[in-house]
Parts: structure tokens; C-alpha cells; sequence
């Protein structure tokens, strides 16, 4: 049965990124994500945010998972190419455009049992070289901590130019209605060589919220990208080993 209730979040905490091989090299920055119901993408709608259409702020299908305007479509269409089932609960993370402009490194889709556990993410990963790529990880409960799930896929895609393609990406999600921690850990040959995390509080999506975050980050979206080639101006002058993208880096797969 398909839950159509809104609940929309919005995730706001920090992101951290530590490099460990072969130099070491680390950040921190205030951040941001959506968590969107996707079964109710009309309530996004306001004043200030829009579906498919300019706004300060909107969400346009077709930059995720598919090439159409209809979003439920698209992820209808990329479960089956995993053999997947849409479940009754599914929360997409993701940043929104911004005066039309928009760069998401990674968002992801959260697929979500009957008991309310997470059971399957689908990372959505672009890069700066038109590429797109989707990786399904199954996730598993830590038996240690029963809020934390975890999961590992084969990397297959050229993202920094100081890793190569190919690597072993392992997933750590905590979600609830208040908080959300996503940790992904890099390993090339058994080489721990990057984590990234982002941990976050959750204040629910209204107008008077989004505006707040509009005024906030209305020029993260540009600083993910003018961040990005800062520290990797900063890493060439370390003195790393440039990689370069394959052709099937370059295009959108998914």
C-alpha cells in the first residue's frame, strides 16, 4: 500500500571529507539536504520552489534517475533495471536547483521495509565530466547498533581525478524522522582512502523553513563546485597522481 501522506524534512548539519593515502588531507562545511516524500511531490510546491519548472528553488525530473518529467516514472524504470520493487516507503536526499542551477554529487533513494527499516539506497553519482551513474546497495543491520545499516558496491565510475575508477565504496545510513548520518568509506586494494560523512538534525519542510535555507545557502550549490576545485587545486600541490576519465565516465548511464 502506497503511503501518500507529506512529509517532507529538511536535513541541515555538516559535511567532512579526510583523505588518507596517499597524503592526507581533510574539510568541513555547513551543509544541507532535502528528504522528500516521493510519493507527495506537491506539497514541495510554494511560492519559492517549483516541480519541473524556474523558481528560487525546484526540483526538475530529469536530472535524476530518467529522462522524464515524471519522477515516479523514473524510479519505477531504475527499480526494474535492479530488479527492484517500489516499497510503500521511499525518501529521496537531495539538493534542489537554485536559480536553476544545480550540482548533486551523490543523492540518494531510500528504499524502506513495512517495519520502516532501510533495506536498499540507489546512490545517484554525477561528476564534473557529464557522468552519471547509480549504484544499488543492499543494506544489512548492524548488530552492534540496530540504527545503523550497512552495505558495499564496486565502484565503476571516475569521480576525483586523484582516484582511479575502480574501488570498493562501503555505505554506513542512520535515518529517523529527527536525524540523518550518511558515512561512505573509499578503499582501493584494500587501502582506506577516502571517508565522507554527512550528519545532520531534520527541521520539517514549510515555506517559512525553505526560505530560511534559501537565504542560508542560495550559493552552496555554486560552492560545491568552486569547493571542489579548490581542494583539488590543493591536492595537485601535493603533488598526487592524476587519473584520467574513460569514455563511459563522460556520460549519464542512468
Amino acid at each position: 500500500m502506497i503511503n501518500n501522506r507529506s512529509n517532507h524534512n529538511i536535513f541541515e548539519g555538516i559535511i567532512y571529507h579526510k583523505r588518507y593515502l596517499p597524503k592526507k588531507h581533510e574539510f568541513k562545511y555547513n551543509f544541507y539536504l532535502l528528504d522528500i516524500d516521493v510519493f507527495d511531490l506537491k506539497s514541495l510546491k510554494n511560492t519559492i520552489f517549483s516541480i519541473n519548472s524556474f523558481n528560487l528553488m525546484s526540483l526538475k525530473s530529469v536530472d535524476h534517475f530518467g529522462k522524464s518529467r515524471d519522477f515516479i516514472k523514473n524510479i519505477e524504470e531504475l527499480l526494474e533495471k535492479f530488479d527492484l520493487k517500489a516499497t510503500s516507503k521511499m525518501r529521496f536526499l537531495t539538493l534542489p536547483r537554485v536559480l536553476n542551477f544545480v550540482f548533486n554529487p551523490i543523492s540518494v533513494l531510500v528504499l524502506f521495509d513495512e517495519e520502516s527499516n532501510p533495506r536498499h539506497i540507489l546512490a545517484e553519482v554525477h561528476n564534473y565530466n557529464g557522468g552519471r551513474v547509480v549504484y544499488c546497495v543492499k543494506l544489512e543491520k548492524d548488530e552492534k547498533n540496530a540504527k545503523s545499516y550497512f552495505g558495499a558496491v564496486k565502484k565503476d565510475m571516475y569521480v576525483s581525478p586523484f582516484f582511479k575508477h575502480e574501488g570498493v565504496y562501503e555505505f554506513e545510513l542512520k535515518y529517523d524522522e529527527q536525524k540523518l548520518f550518511i558515512k561512505i568509506d573509499l578503499y582501493e586494494n584494500q587501502q582506506h582512502k577516502l571517508t565522507a560523512i554527512f550528519n545532520s538534525k531534520a527541521k520539517p519542510y514549510s515555506f517559512k523553513n525553505i526560505l530560511k535555507v534559501f537565504v542560508r545557502y542560495m550559493f552552496s550549490t555554486f560552492l560545491v563546485v568552486s569547493r571542489t576545485f579548490y581542494h583539488a587545486f590543493r591536492l595537485y600541490l601535493k603533488g598526487l597522481k592524476i587519473y584520467s576519465p574513460r569514455d563511459n565516465d563522460k556520460i549519464k548511464r542512468y
